[in-house]
């Protein structure tokens, strides 16, 4: 079923990690409704549309982490392409910013 994507192990904890976010926020969202609040982006959000934002950015990162893996190992004349773990970090913090002062 999932055979035309390449299953690396940064890849299965990154949807991992967004099936987690998912069911704790269902489960917070029953126990503690949410309410709009006004952060430092230029809305009023819930916690929800935080976490749709904090996902589309998490994705847009990696993305162009992926995309620039290759002049990144040319710039900095590194033997290797760079860890995707780094994206992975990267994207779960500017989740977490978003998340807690969006």
């Amino acid at each position: 079923m999932f055979e035309w994507m390449v299953w690396t192990t940064p890849v299965a904890v990154f949807f991992s990690c967004i099936a987690l976010m998912l069911v704790g926020m269902t489960v917070w969202e029953f126990k503690s409704p949410t309410t709009l609040r006004r952060g430092w982006l230029p809305m009023e959000t819930t916690r929800g549309d935080r976490l749709f934002i904090g996902l589309l950015i998490a994705a847009y990162i990696n993305l162009a982490f992926i995309g620039l893996a290759g002049l990144f190992q040319e710039w900095f004349s590194l033997e290797v392409e760079p860890s995707i773990w780094i994206s992975f970090v990267l994207s779960m913090l500017a989740l977490a910013l978003i998340m807690r002062k969006g």
